[in-house]
């Protein structure tokens, strides 16, 4: 039996919506896993005080090895704020592009993650485009339970940087590298075409984000 073209084409756009929530979904699972595998492990984890402390957090899982050494397109990844009742806030959606991972390029995976400390870090988050080291201050990050053994440039820092490649975690720069919004990804969590900015300040959590958020709250709340 054949289907009218108009049924066949709804069809087909429902299942590509399907498709690409899917994958919006895996990503998000995977910057899940990514924080809880890091966070496992207390003495080679980020400090929960400075996680604590931080304004927001960022997660870009399995960025892969061949784009960013050509400087392109490289990772994406998922962000959330503190609201001000106390919380985290909805996520917004990020692509991290150039730059480059330090000693990590090596890896054929690196996973990244970045704690945004102040208010300045925040702004710059929010805007469309930043480029970390240049819009914001940067630093890699402290590993271990204390971060008493953090250099002064680190505790200024608006953005600390770690990366975690081949089983390895340490707080690299990640100056030179750009963060720009996701603007496929947060249509295809949301449902409409919405700005980060917007996202952190007015949208609930969708479902396929609970645990993401649930699992931060578990060493940040």
């Amino acid at each position: 039996m054949k289907f009218p073209v108009h049924l066949l084409a709804v069809a087909t756009l429902a299942s590509s919506t399907l498709f690409a929530q899917s994958e919006v979904e895996k990503r998000l699972a995977a910057a899940t896993a990514t924080l809880d595998e890091i966070m496992a492990v207390k003495d080679k984890s980020i400090p929960e005080d400075l996680l604590k402390k931080s304004a927001c957090a960022v997660v870009v899982p399995g960025v892969k090895k061949g784009a960013f050494i050509v400087g392109g397109k490289f990772g994406r990844g998922f962000f959330t704020c503190r609201k001000d009742g106390g919380g985290w806030s909805a996520p917004g959606a990020v692509r991290v592009e150039g730059g480059s991972i330090g000693f990590q390029i090596g890896g054929s995976e690196t996973d990244v993650v970045m704690l945004v400390m102040n208010q300045r870090g925040k702004d710059s988050l929010l805007s469309s485009k930043f480029t970390v080291g240049a819009d914001a201050a940067v630093a890699g990050g402290p590993v271990g339970r204390e971060t008493s053994a953090a250099t002064d440039a680190a505790m200024r820092a608006e953005i600390l940087t770690w990366s975690r490649s081949r089983g390895v975690f340490a707080g690299v720069s990640l100056k030179g590298s750009t963060l720009r919004e996701d603007e496929d990804a947060l249509k295809e969590l949301y449902g409409k075409k919405l700005k980060n900015k917007d996202v952190i300040a007015t949208m609930a959590p969708p479902t396929a984000a609970a645990t993401f958020l649930s699992t931060l709250s578990k060493y940040a709340n």
